[in-house]
């Protein structure tokens, strides 16, 4: 910050952003409308919102991975006999 007489506040901030990649989508006018209003309402952006989506999506796969992994770990596992319906659900 620079401060004379003679000048004006000088203020030197330093942005730092990393690359992202613009993609267009299609939608219905309504629908886009009532993103919007959603996003709003929960103070963010519909391209924060649809960022946070796409984060979701694609970890999705990896779930279902470490979920196939774990099955396949414990697949010795024997309940030793056929366990009813409400046997499985009680509590």
């Amino acid at each position: 910050m620079t401060t004379d007489r003679n000048r004006a506040l000088v203020y030197t901030i330093i942005v730092y952003t990393t690359f992202v990649k613009n993609i267009t989508l299609s939608a219905d006018e309504h629908l886009i409308e009532e993103a919007r209003n959603m996003a709003r309402s929960q103070r963010t952006t519909l391209n924060a919102a649809f960022r946070e989506w796409l984060l979701q999506f694609t970890a999705q796969p990896e779930s279902a991975k470490e979920y196939n992994a774990l099955m396949h770990r414990l697949k010795y596992v024997k309940a030793g006999r056929h366990f009813s319906r409400d046997e499985l659900n009680e509590r």
